[in-house]
């Protein structure tokens, strides 16, 4: 079977502005069940007194950087470095006390199942 057309391949790790005002969410491929993004903060966190309340399951990858996240139902903190990954499903409030500063965070995340990523 030959393909044409198919073969480009980007990187994680490029075109990330050296200065963000707020995080940067690129979607790197959808359909109509899932959508995949790249993340990069920079210090950023969810803004006091919000939480994010999808309906829908969220898989995310903490790729570089370090960040930190708080889960309504929990009063702990869950620190992530490099590698970690949790599963946050839908309608489990969550939200991001913090990414570093200094360096960039870069996330991978998953979106499906609920009612769609949209």
């Amino acid at each position: 079977m030959t393909t044409t057309g198919i073969r480009q391949s980007n990187n994680l790790f490029k075109n990330i502005p050296s200065s963000l005002q707020e995080e940067l969410i690129q979607t790197l491929a959808e359909s109509e069940t899932i959508r995949i993004e790249r993340i990069v903060s920079d210090g950023h966190a969810t803004p006091p007194g919000e939480w994010y309340d999808q309906k829908w399951d969220e898989w995310v990858l903490l790729v570089s950087g370090g960040a930190t996240l708080l889960f309504e139902e929990d009063a702990g903190q869950l620190t992530l470095k490099p590698g970690d990954h949790v599963m946050i499903p839908a309608g489990c409030r969550h939200r991001v006390e913090r990414t570093d500063s200094g360096q960039k965070t870069i996330w991978l995340a998953v979106h499906f199942g609920g009612s769609g990523p949209q």
